[in-house]
């Protein structure tokens, strides 16, 4: 066979009508009802809307294995929904997008030029050449595609000589220098009614435009291929490597056209040279020739969404299985921080320091508590004592309110600290380094929590001694001895010694004996106990601070349901 341009089918046997990008006249009334039923259905295109937005809404807060895959494949999905099915759905009858893709070098946009019959897309020696994509359409089909997002990122240009019912996008080179063209190609591909792939005969077999049209084939896109450049010596081989090549990859009924080598030339190639395809093109653009390529590469986006949307929900419900295994990660380990919270309490911490020194200050020789209890036993008192013990302890209360809080900040940053080793250590949690960028610092919410749980303890003091003053006494003698107290130290001086010796100053507790021995003990342990009680709740503040990075509706345990949802409504429609 001579190396003449001219169209190769991809196939050994008649075409099935319908079918293939190149669909013969047979097909064309069945093509009318393919789209009007239930394509056009207003509920279909609510339900693409309503599975976009969710799509786009997805992210993936945790990095565990794969998830740049799954990103990648968010991103192609939204690009599909996007730039493809909602504007399709949106608009049936505008014209089919064709889009021209291929490598670097493969003649592009000198194809378009030459279709066009002027020059609308650079064409030259440098690369690369195509920087901006270039949509050339008939000035009749303006207004059908005057709501399509493509035109965003293209220049538009009318020109009479495309065919009425078709649009020609020069999209960038698939394997560009330039990152952003790249992947500008990839997401013009994902809004094509059809691709036109064009490749060279020395570069048809570069695996990068083969992955491409494996995935264009997974959803059914109509796609035709131009060979261009062929020497006429190699026709044969190359054409028939080529043609095994598409069977091999499920593109057996894709239209081929080959493009002879013409040699180094400048401008728009001879008309004879691109007739081929332009009446291929012309064609295709009759009403309903188009319509049931726009039907078959719609049917089969719809179809295609089925697994990839399954996939992606996978991804999710991934997201959040480990979400919850970070959580029981966590849980697990409060309990050393909780233990070590109650040990750091009980062992007199709150005591040490501006505590124990305002202590030592005030039962110095002379001081406001030096010898509360005379030899007789009676409380040393009167109301001029009174008065000079009530103001005094007030410096100790606020002492011991200042240090209770920072005994309970120290407890928090350790309890962090250890939360965060849990998920960066050995055996950490799938996930659990991701976790740990997203979970805040929490200072200043530990710092606030802590002073609130230290003043709400020494505000308990302050009850917990009006309590055992107020309660029934055993005798007369034991309420006497309530009333000597109260006057001689008041419920302040009492909740004072209280707090002080539940802090863990042995020497408050024995002061605090020698005043009310029936009560001393169990007020002293029930203030030390609920000191313990805040500590531990500060480690539960820390655990509640990865809880609010967890706090992501992708990582909640139905957060994949929503997605299935929108699938499940979506193959009720189709």
């Amino acid at each position: 066979m001579s190396a003449q341009p001219g169209f190769v089918p991809a196939r050994t046997s008649a075409p099935t009508p319908g079918r293939h990008a190149g669909v013969p006249a047979a097909g064309a009334s069945a093509a009318a009802d393919v789209l009007v039923r239930p394509l056009a259905q207003t509920s279909l295109l609510d339900a693409v809307r309503d599975l976009r937005r969710d799509v786009e809404a997805t992210s993936f807060p945790l990095e565990l294995d794969g998830i740049e895959q799954a990103r990648a494949s968010r991103a192609r999905l939204v690009d599909q929904l996007g730039e493809h099915l909602v504007p399709r759905l949106t608009e049936l009858s505008a014209p089919a997008v064709v889009v021209v893709a291929g490598s670097t070098g493969a003649g592009k946009s000198t194809l378009v030029n030459s279709l066009v019959g002027r020059e609308v897309s650079a064409a030259g020696v440098l690369r690369p050449t195509t920087r901006e994509p270039v949509l050339v359409h008939h000035p009749l089909d303006a207004d059908l595609l005057s709501h399509h997002p493509v035109l965003d990122s293209v220049e538009a240009v009318a020109a009479d000589s495309v065919p009425r019912g078709i649009a020609l996008l020069d999209a960038p080179d698939l394997d560009s220098v330039l990152e952003s063209n790249r992947e500008s190609a990839h997401r013009l591909l994902e809004a094509a009614d059809l691709w036109l792939f064009v490749t060279t005969a020395a570069r048809y077999g570069d695996a990068l435009p083969w992955r491409v049209l494996e995935a264009a084939v997974e959803r059914s896109t109509s796609i035709a291929m131009v060979l261009n450049r062929v020497p006429p010596a190699s026709l044969p081989t190359v054409r028939g490597d080529l043609l095994d090549r598409l069977r091999a990859h499920g593109l057996a009924g894709s239209p081929l056209f080959v493009i002879p080598d013409v040699g180094p030339h400048e401008g728009l190639l001879e008309q004879r040279v691109v007739a081929p395809v332009l009446r291929w093109l012309t064609m295709l653009a009759g009403p309903d020739r188009a319509r049931t390529v726009v039907g078959r590469t719609l049917r089969g986006a719809l179809a295609a969404l089925r697994p990839w949307v399954d996939e992606l929900a996978d991804a999710v419900q991934d997201q959040a299985d480990a979400a919850a295994g970070i959580a029981r990660a966590l849980d697990d380990a409060v309990d050393g921080p909780r233990s070590e919270a109650e040990a750091t309490v009980r062992a007199g911490a709150v005591a040490d320091g501006a505590v124990r020194a305002r202590w030592a200050e005030l039962t110095a020789r002379g001081g406001p508590f030096a010898r509360l209890v005379r030899r007789s036993g009676r409380v040393r008192g009167g109301a001029r004592l009174a008065r000079t013990r009530a103001v005094a302890v007030e410096p100790l209360l606020g002492e011991l309110t200042e240090s209770a809080a920072a005994v309970l900040v120290a407890v928090g940053g350790r309890a962090e600290d250890s939360l965060r080793a849990t998920l960066t250590g050995p055996g950490a949690p799938a996930g659990g380094p991701s976790l740990v960028v997203r979970w805040g610092a929490g200072d200043q919410a530990r710092v606030a929590a802590a002073e609130r749980a230290a003043r709400a303890w020494t505000a308990e003091g302050s009850r917990a001694a009006r309590a055992a003053l107020a309660a029934a006494a055993p005798d007369d003698a034991v309420a006497a001895r309530r009333r000597d107290v109260t006057r001689a130290v008041g419920e302040d001086g009492l909740a004072a010694l209280a707090l002080a010796a539940a802090a863990g100053l042995d020497e408050a507790h024995e002061a605090l004996r020698t005043l009310v021995p029936d009560a001393a003990d169990a007020l002293v342990e029930d203030l030390r106990a609920d000191l313990v009680r805040r500590a531990r709740a500060q480690v539960d503040v820390e655990r509640a601070g990865a809880d609010a990075a967890l706090a992501d509706p992708d990582l909640a345990a139905d957060a994949s349901s929503r997605l299935r949802l929108r699938l499940a409504v979506l193959k009720g429609l189709t």
